[in-house]
């Protein structure tokens, strides 16, 4: 099965998504980034250690600046809006 179709809904609002489905959908996202782009596994995990400690974090969004901290902290050359990584 393609795992695209099953969950990608290119005119859905998250609002209006199954909330499995979106983080699924975020998910295949994510692995389709290409790997020079990433940040090293380690790195990633640490980052997102910081952001599981983060008063900012809620329900998997950052309060800071409002992106999805897996996609943030997944991007070699992203940063904390609060400098925490």
């Amino acid at each position: 099965m393609d795992v695209t179709r099953k969950y990608s809904c290119r005119k859905c609002l998250l609002r209006e998504m199954d909330k499995n489905a979106y983080m699924e959908n975020l998910y295949v996202y994510i692995d389709r980034i290409e790997e020079d782009s990433k940040a090293d596994k380690a790195v990633y995990e640490d980052r997102l250690a910081v952001c599981k400690e983060c008063k900012y974090l809620n329900e998997g969004l950052c309060g800071a600046c409002g992106c999805f901290v897996e996609l943030r902290a997944v991007m070699k050359n992203n940063v904390c809006p609060y400098e925490k990584w």
